[in-house]
């Protein structure tokens, strides 16, 4: 049994993890750019990309994954028993990203969040989603299609681990969380799309 103020603490910990704005500060350290004031205004590695660089925006996106992916793998070690603690500090990395208290709570997508979890807690989805992800985006140049087709694999394939017991269903409850919670922070890509106005990578 772990302690709640355990819990407290790393859920926390998760949370300040997730918060820090690297795309925003690295962008505007290495090429004096504020990210929110050029492209799509998002603080992601993909606004990086398009404002300064592919070098920092791929920089962002491994960055942004490893906030995520540390506390969750911490826990995980930590106090390997609590599966539902690895998850609700996966989370917590999450909402730091896409609410980072530091910008009033206006943070990014969470796609690369989401996969640092998932790489440290369930990596057979998290390898299914980026493998459905890649050639994908190489095809359409759209990101938010590509993360969000890469998403449903990814909730597939930890369902299907979970079903045959290879996975804990608190990971696959994980999966589907970040799911609706990308649709909802794509929600304006979405409708882009239907518009025919989507920025493409």
């Amino acid at each position: 049994m772990v302690e709640p103020l355990h819990v407290a603490v790393a859920v926390l910990a998760g949370y300040l993890s997730g918060s820090v704005p690297y795309g925003l500060l690295l962008a505007r350290w290495r090429r004096g750019v504020d990210v929110r004031e050029v492209g799509s205004g998002n603080i992601g590695a993909t606004n990086v990309a398009r404002a300064a660089g592919w070098r920092l925006g791929a920089l962002v996106l491994l960055l942004d994954a490893l906030k995520a992916a540390v506390p969750a793998y911490a826990v995980l070690r930590l106090a390997p028993g609590e599966a539902w603690l690895h998850a609700a500090v996966g989370m917590a990395a999450f909402c730091g990203h896409v609410f980072p208290a530091w910008l009033r709570f206006r943070g990014g997508k969470g796609v690369a969040c989401a996969v640092g979890a998932l790489v440290v807690l369930v990596p057979w989805a998290a390898l299914a989603g980026v493998c459905a992800w890649g050639p994908l985006l190489w095809r359409t140049r759209v990101m938010s299609v590509s993360s969000l087709v890469g998403a449903v694999v990814a909730v597939g394939t930890g369902l299907g681990l979970a079903g045959w017991g290879a996975a804990p269903w608190s990971y696959a409850g994980l999966g589907v969380a970040f799911l609706l919670a990308l649709v909802w922070t794509h929600r304006e890509n979405l409708q882009r799309l239907r518009q025919g106005r989507e920025l493409r990578a």
